[in-house]
C-alpha cells in the first residue's frame, strides 16, 4: 500500500528536533509522498528547502488567509520566483477564513483573487482553504478560477450543497482526521460516500487535526497518521483499502502533476 499525504506542514517548528524520525515513521506506515503546504513567505521557503532535501517530499507556496493583512506584491513576486523550483507543485494554501478573522475580509478577498491570477499564470493547481465564508469562496472561485483549472478544497467542512458545487467544478476534496472524530466528524462521515473516487484525497494537515485513536496518545499529528484516515474512509465508503489507497495516490499525482 502506497499513500500520499496531500497536505501537511512539516515546516512547522514542532518537527525541528525529530524530522528524520517523523519521515521514517511515515515510510514505515506506507506514506511515501507528502505535500508540504506553505502559508506565508517563511514557511514557503522552508517547505521548498525540505522538499529539496528529502526524497518524496513536495512543496507549495502561498499566503494563507490568516496572513493576508501582511501580504504585498513584493512578497508575491518572491513566491513567484520560488515557485520556479521544480519541487514546487502547487500554489496555496489560499482562500477565505471568516471564522477567526485574523485578517480583515477585504484583505483576504483581495489577496485571494490576486493569488488565483498568479496560480493561473504559473500553471499551478491551487490548494484552497475555506472556513465559514458562507458561499463567498465559491463565488470567487467560479469567477476567477477558470473551468479546467485544477485545485483541492483542503479539509472540507461544508454542507452537501457546497460539496456538490465543488465536485461539479471538478475540484478535489481533501479528507482529514476530522473524519475519525466521533462528534466533529459526524457530518463529514455522511458526505464522504458521495465524493467521486477520482476526486478524493487524504491528508493530515499535520501537526494539526490528529485523528482518532492517535489523538488519545499524542497531540501532534504527523504524516504516518494519514493511514488510519485512509482506513476509516474506506470503511465509510465500503471500499477496499488497497483500492482506495491506489485511487488517492493517483489522484494526488494527477492534481500535482507528479509523474
Amino acid at each position: 500500500m502506497k499513500l500520499f499525504d496531500s497536505h501537511c506542514h512539516l515546516d512547522d517548528m514542532a518537527y525541528d528536533k525529530d524530522i528524520d524520525a517523523v519521515i521514517k515513521r511515515a515510510h514505515d506506515a506506507g506514506v511515501v509522498a507528502c505535500m508540504i503546504v506553505g502559508t506565508d513567505k517563511e514557511s514557503s521557503i522552508k517547505a521548498v528547502a525540505l522538499a529539496e532535501s528529502i526524497n518524496g517530499i513536495y512543496a507549495s507556496v502561498g499566503i494563507h488567509p490568516h496572513e493576508a493583512q501582511s501580504c504585498s506584491e513584493s512578497i508575491l513576486k518572491f513566491l513567484i520566483d520560488l515557485a520556479e523550483n521544480p519541487r514546487v507543485c502547487a500554489w496555496g494554501e489560499i482562500g477565505l477564513d471568516f471564522n477567526r478573522m485574523y485578517s480583515p475580509q477585504h484583505d483576504q478577498e483581495k489577496w485571494f483573487i490576486r493569488q488565483l491570477e498568479i496560480a493561473g499564470k504559473c500553471n499551478l493547481p491551487v490548494i484552497f482553504h475555506e472556513r465559514d465564508s458562507k458561499g463567498r469562496l465559491l463565488e470567487i472561485v467560479k469567477t476567477h478560477h477558470k473551468n479546467g483549472r485544477k485545485g483541492v478544497v483542503h479539509c472540507f467542512s461544508g454542507d452537501r450543497a457546497e460539496l456538490e458545487q465543488y465536485i461539479n467544478l471538478g475540484l478535489y476534496i481533501g479528507i482529514t482526521g476530522v473524519l475519525t472524530l466521533k462528534k466533529r466528524g459526524a457530518d463529514l462521515r455522511k458526505l464522504a460516500p458521495i465524493i467521486p473516487v477520482e476526486q478524493i484525497l487524504i491528508e493530515t494537515d499535520a501537526p494539526y487535526l490528529t485523528p482518532a485513536p492517535e489523538k488519545n496518545r499524542t497531540r501532534r499529528n504527523e504524516p504516518a497518521f494519514v493511514r488510519p484516515i485512509l482506513f476509516k474512509l474506506a470503511e465509510i465508503r465500503k471500499e477496499d483499502p488497497e483500492y482506495l489507497a491506489s485511487a488517492t495516490w493517483e489522484n494526488s499525482c494527477r492534481l500535482f502533476n507528479i509523474i
